[in-house]
């Protein structure tokens, strides 16, 4: 079995930006997750997670989606739920109902982070749905905004609070009391 770190997950990212080759470094990240130890810094269901990212990034959208999907079934840890990229890989996919189907799984559940919050609201803005997208970022802002005070966190508040203020710009929505904590 094998130990992953969070350097050796960056190492491998920054060689597939810089080489442009998101198939070999998915390639790589799918054979890591196969061998990594139980006790290692990063989960096999991260290492899934980061695959599939680079599949997207390849335009391999069908295998980012099945990478997706092994990461939720291993049920292990995660940056961003699973179940959200699958259902931006989904609407990639043109296999909208699925993809709004998990999005409600999600939402029913309610989202566990911050970026997961983010990459939904980014995901549904993509795809033009402004009205989802608005829905979610208010979503997030309601039960985020009273969490840990930590730099990190408050940076993330912060950039969904900015996506959500250009959502409703573009939705012609005016200024309401989440919009002003941006002038804080």
């Amino acid at each position: 079995m094998t130990r992953v770190t969070t350097a050796d997950l960056d190492r491998l990212e920054f060689r597939a930006v810089q080489s442009g080759d998101h198939v070999t470094v998915a390639l790589e990240l799918l054979d890591l997750a196969n061998r990594v130890a139980a006790n290692s810094e990063v989960s096999r269901a991260e290492l899934l997670v980061r695959a599939g990212e680079q599949w997207e990034m390849a335009q391999e959208h069908e295998r980012a989606s099945a990478a997706y999907q092994r990461a939720i079934d291993d049920g292990g840890p995660t940056v961003i739920d699973a179940r959200a990229l699958q259902a931006g890989a989904l609407f990639e996919l043109d296999r909208v109902d699925a993809a709004y189907a998990q999005l409600e799984r999600l939402r029913a559940e309610g989202p566990r982070n911050l970026p997961t919050v983010i990459h939904i609201t980014e995901s549904l803005q993509a795809h033009d749905d402004l009205q989802g997208a608005h829905t979610w970022a208010t979503l997030g802002v309601r039960r985020f905004r009273h969490q840990d005070v930590s730099p990190y966190v408050h940076d993330l508040l912060l950039e969904l609070l900015r996506a959500r203020f250009r959502i409703r710009v573009d939705l012609g929505l005016a200024e309401d009391e989440y919009d002003r904590m941006l002038d804080g």
